[in-house]
């Protein structure tokens, strides 16, 4: 195999990073069973912030940067999987300890591979890549706890994020009336096409001092973490809960044990990194069947290739995008 170009991320001497696009050889990548063609991968805020420097994700140095991957296997020694297979990689550690999905080849661990399903394409599976498997996954396990259809309005927060766009859409889809929230006013319409019944701004959501108030919500999902947090659970139904998937807002929870006590609520804590493989094949067959989103074109915030992959990051992390950056390895 001849050279092929990735985005590396290297420390400086001063503990700060770079990144930069150079050639690799296939022993430059981290060991594994399986090596794959990239066809196809995405940008997450995680990505960016690893990128960037901006955020300790990379656990050593260099690495190849980017959590998911979706392509075509050039050669496997593990026998379950063979030269030619559509297949789709997302967490387990990609792009944070091993090298990474921002590269024209990438090699992985076996049981980390994820056969592509059955009417998903390479690119689809991108524009849901962790994002869209969280938002599934974070559903998956709120109706294991209880949450179903008719039990009252699922609120969504940090709504034109990727897992926020994408959590709407599935929602929507499976017949729950969702609610955005949301600090952009302006992106209503947006959130309106994805399947929101509304849009509320996220200024609502402050701290009020009580342990307790008037409940709204049969459940939520919540890419935001510290105040808004909070709120939810102050807020949240008898038994409703709240899958707690990020901490755009802060990594503080304060509340009190009366929602819990007095509510039976639950949070619900969802990682998608370590999702054990039997749950992460049934989260991406749901994505392919009852859970299979009806928008996915709308949440495509753009598309781009390794050579224009690093002006995107400050754009997601600033938050001035919506949905899915979809990044181009072909």
């Amino acid at each position: 195999m001849g050279p092929f170009r990735a985005l590396r991320v290297h420390e400086n001497a001063d503990g700060t990073v770079h990144a930069a696009l150079e050639q690799l050889a296939l022993e430059d990548l981290s060991p594994g069973e399986v090596v794959i063609r990239s066809r196809y991968s995405s940008v997450n805020y995680k990505d960016a912030l690893a990128a960037t420097g901006k955020g300790k994700i990379l656990r050593r140095f260099p690495l190849v940067a980017g959590v998911d991957v979706a392509g075509v296997v050039i050669s496997s020694v593990d026998a379950r999987f063979q030269e030619g297979d559509q297949v789709l990689v997302t967490g387990c550690g990609l792009g944070e300890s091993h090298d990474g999905g921002f590269s024209e080849v990438v090699r992985v661990p076996a049981d980390w591979v994820v056969p592509l399903p059955q009417g998903l394409s390479l690119r689809d599976a991108m524009l849901l890549g962790t994002a869209g498997f969280t938002a599934g996954l974070a559903i998956d396990r709120m109706e294991q706890n209880g949450l179903s259809p008719g039990q009252g309005p699922v609120v969504v927060t940090g709504a034109t994020g990727g897992v926020g766009s994408v959590a709407i859409d599935l929602l929507s889809g499976r017949g729950y009336e969702v609610v955005a929230l949301s600090r952009k006013p302006k992106m209503k319409v947006y959130l309106q096409s994805l399947g929101a019944a509304d849009v509320l701004d996220t200024k609502m959501a402050t701290a009020s001092g009580k342990p307790l108030e008037a409940t709204r919500w049969a459940g939520a999902i919540d890419s935001v973490g510290g105040e808004v947090l909070g709120w939810l659970t102050r807020t949240v139904q008898p038994w409703g809960s709240i899958a707690s998937i990020g901490l755009a807002g802060g990594p503080e929870l304060h509340t009190t044990v009366m929602p819990f006590i007095l509510r039976g609520i639950s949070i619900l804590g969802i990682t998608s990194a370590n999702c054990p493989m039997q749950r992460r094949m049934k989260v991406w067959k749901r994505l392919v069947t009852d859970l299979k989103p009806q928008h996915l074109a709308s949440i495509v915030a753009g598309q781009v290739t390794l050579d224009e992959l690093p002006g995107v990051f400050e754009t997601v992390l600033s938050g001035q995008h919506h949905g899915r950056y979809v990044v181009n390895l072909q």
